[in-house]
């Protein structure tokens, strides 16, 4: 697929143009395993090469691993070509341990100050909280954000794994151009509530986790989990019986995907693309072979009934294991 192939979408009202499937940096950063920095460039470069122009990081990925990663990838592309997605405000002990978040307006200038420079740009597209800070009113961060609009460092502002209510209280203060949040087969909560206030507030979504971390593709499929050593070990999801029950919705999906001949990730992603114009996935890997298999899902097309049918024989309700260990998911505004 190429640069010309790959259609566009609109971040929200106000958010930027991007390609249809966005990139996911995290995983370049060691948190699925180790990965080939050669490599992670080479993958990158073929998100760029294909239109995707998004790419997402994280400035606490790697303790800023991530960022230095993706500027040097992208030390040689014209900067409007790529459209960068940061998120702040993580906080993380050196054993890599989760210690909350920081958002104070102080703090939202310092962390990018620290982005800016490791990215090597002089901007940020789209600057965002990684979650809700609960010390802290959404109001003055996305003002502290919004000053950094005025100023020039930051495009476009966007929020991460917020709640209805935190979506309204934000966009009072300043148009939202986007929200990214965790949406797949296995992850529809977004659903009830906070995809409806996102189209009625004008704000795009970007979605992660659509392949639920690997869960919705074929690498996992006859595999008990003890051999995972990366950070899924400690995901519910992959735990003993929940990961036997999810793995037998997996094979309904790899049925699914055979009567179409296609893989079982690209017709997850390909559901997730069917909801909305208005969703732009985010599909992360660290080959550009595998980048070139993601957006191919770009391809299929389903009809409202395909969507319809594939949600019923693969039912949100039947997954086993919430989306993170429980002391994550009581960061989840979200979730609230």
């Amino acid at each position: 697929m190429t640069e010309t192939q790959m259609q566009t979408s609109r971040l929200g009202r106000t958010g930027p143009t991007v390609g249809r499937i966005g990139f996911g940096a995290m995983g370049l950063s060691g948190v699925y395993g180790p990965a080939d920095e050669t490599e992670s460039v080479a993958a990158i470069h073929a998100a760029l090469d294909s239109g995707a122009g998004l790419i997402d990081t994280g400035d606490f990925y790697g303790s800023g691993h991530n960022e230095m990663l993706v500027g040097r990838a992208i030390a040689d592309r014209p900067r409007e070509e790529v459209t960068l997605s940061v998120k702040f405000g993580g906080m993380l002990g050196p054993d890599i341990s989760w210690q909350g978040m920081d958002t104070r307006p102080a703090a939202v200038k310092n962390f990018l100050s620290y982005s800016l420079r490791r990215l090597g740009v002089d901007y940020i597209d789209i600057y965002r909280p990684a979650r809700l800070d609960p010390a802290v009113p959404i109001e003055d961060t996305v003002g502290a954000i919004a000053e950094m609009v005025d100023a020039g460092y930051v495009r476009h502002i966007g929020l991460s794994e917020v709640g209805a209510e935190t979506l309204r209280r934000a966009a009072a203060v300043h148009p939202i151009a986007d929200l990214q949040i965790e949406y797949s087969l296995f992850s529809r909560g977004i659903e009830a509530e906070i995809l409806p206030t996102c189209r009625e507030l004008g704000i795009g979504i970007t979605a992660y986790g659509v392949l639920s971390r690997g869960l919705l593709s074929d690498s996992l499929r006859g595999r008990d989990g003890a051999g995972l050593s990366d950070s899924r070990a400690g995901s519910p999801r992959f735990q003993g019986e929940n990961l036997s029950a999810n793995l037998k919705l997996v094979d309904t999906l790899a049925a699914l995907a055979r009567e179409r001949d296609v893989t079982t990730a690209q017709l997850a992603v390909a559901w997730v693309l069917g909801r909305g114009n208005d969703i732009v996935p985010l599909v992360g890997t660290r080959s550009a072979r595998r980048w070139a298999e993601s957006i191919a899902a770009a391809a299929i097309s389903l009809t409202p009934a395909e969507q319809t049918a594939i949600a019923a024989a693969v039912p949100a309700a039947a997954v086993n294991g919430s989306r993170y260990p429980e002391p994550l998911m009581a960061t989840l505004d979200s979730e609230r």
